[in-house]
């Protein structure tokens, strides 16, 4: 990594990795101005336009997060590569009845298929980007450069390509005063923040070692009509597909990654080590993920990160994030200090997912730039480099993970047939 490169990180990963600037006042002609800022005598009273991209489980929910975060919003359109998502993500949506006045989508303002992400930006004032991580690059850049304010699910990216182009991305839309909130939840927790603030202000020494856990059961299979393409197939079982995915490393486990990131004020890791492979998921409906992956990181001083996920019924369960210092250590997930220093979070948090949305549209209102773009891209670099050394079975460099060129997906998008599904083979898998 070249010396701007680490600047960057170190500089925008400070803390919580979320930086507030000033937005100077633009002219009232709209209520949002080309760059996605409001004007300064309408931004406190302007009803919003918010769009939904990616109708999923996950998307739903941070439609209902928005439109509670600001009763002066409405969910104006949604978009989806499949009508019957989309169709099912609007009549849930419509059984909230206390946010049946915020739901005006029309049938003029839902759209479907690979290019409907285009006119849901064009005609709304935020933007929450949930589709299957792969397209998050693109959809986060068409964002950005239309000026839109964006709720950004994570992981980010599934490849180094997407990671790099995340960045630039989330850099242009800090210059133009835009707000840019990723779905890294755990960041938005207040028991985690209080934790974490103890970890930095020396409760528990300095850190010498790392573990973390995502070790939960099977998920969700949809069986695909038999006439089905292959990219609808896929589509419907993104999870399943490295390249939509990123495997349940990037998927699901990068919370725990940025949580790391978090604690150690965004140092990232030097090298990673680490195995893996498909144990249950032998299938062929369960496409090329792996079951479980293993991997042992590296830090500039000497310090390890020990990280463990793991998708398989019947087995124990375990998400959990061990932060071992000189001076005893902390429990993230349990919020508890453990030494000299003992400590335990007191009280009931607010629900972190809907935090994310009030400090993102308390930003918008209050006319200041929210940007946690950077930190959600080298978390999920973090991940991605995991995946890289399980995949590979060698020792992958952050130099190498970061500038690897290889480009999960296909070259367009359209409803027909893909490439046959290959499995990494680990001592075989080439890193490129």
């Amino acid at each position: 990594m070249n010396q701007n490169e680490n600047s960057s990180r170190r500089d925008f990963l400070t803390h919580s990795g979320v930086a507030l600037t000033g937005v100077s006042a633009l002219g009232a002609a709209s209520v949002m101005s080309p760059s996605g800022v409001f004007a300064a005598e309408n931004k406190n009273s302007a009803r919003l336009k918010v769009g939904l991209i990616g109708c999923g489980g996950r998307g739903t929910g941070a439609a209902i997060n928005a439109l509670q975060a600001d009763r002066d919003t409405e969910l104006f359109a949604l978009a989806d590569a499949f009508e019957d998502r989309l169709k099912g993500s609007l009549a849930g949506l419509k059984r909230k009845g206390n946010l049946a006045n915020q739901i005006t989508v029309t049938p003029e303002t839902s759209f479907v298929g690979f290019d409907a992400y285009k006119k849901v930006i064009d005609c709304c004032d935020v933007v929450l980007l949930c589709t299957p991580p792969h397209f998050r690059p693109q959809h986060l850049r068409a964002a950005v450069e239309a000026g839109k304010h964006i709720f950004c699910e994570k992981p980010i990216a599934v490849d180094a390509p997407g990671v790099r182009s995340v960045i630039d991305s989330a850099q242009l839309a800090r210059k133009k005063g835009i707000c840019l909130v990723s779905g890294f939840c755990y960041r938005y927790d207040q028991a985690k923040r209080e934790t974490i603030r103890r970890i930095h202000d020396g409760a528990i020494g300095d850190i010498v070692a790392i573990q973390i856990c995502y070790n939960t059961g099977s998920l969700w299979y949809r069986p695909a009509k038999p006439e089905a393409s292959d990219m609808e197939k896929q589509m419907r079982n993104w999870y399943y597909y490295t390249w939509l995915s990123g495997d349940h490393i990037v998927e699901q486990h990068v919370h725990n990654f940025d949580k790391t990131a978090w604690v150690l004020n965004g140092e990232m890791p030097i090298a990673a080590t680490g195995t893996g492979g498909r144990e249950v998921r032998t299938d062929k409906k369960f496409g090329n993920i792996f079951d479980h992956h293993a991997v042992a990181f590296e830090y500039k001083n000497g310090m390890r990160l020990f990280s463990y996920c793991r998708q398989q019924p019947g087995c124990t369960s375990d998400v959990s994030d061990h932060i071992l210092g000189s001076k005893g250590r902390a429990e993230l997930m349990s919020h508890r200090i453990i030494g000299p220093n003992n400590w335990e979070f007191q009280g009931e948090a607010p629900d972190m997912y809907q935090v994310e949305h009030n400090e993102l549209f308390k930003s918008i209102r209050a006319g200041k730039t929210f940007n946690d773009g950077e930190s959600a891209a080298f978390s999920t670099m973090m991940a991605i480099m995991g995946r890289m050394a399980t995949y590979t079975g060698k020792r992958v460099t952050w130099e190498q993970a970061f500038h690897s060129k290889e480009i999960l997906g296909p070259s367009n998008y359209e409803w027909g047939a893909l490439p046959e599904v290959k499995i990494a083979i680990p001592g075989v898998t080439k890193l490129i």
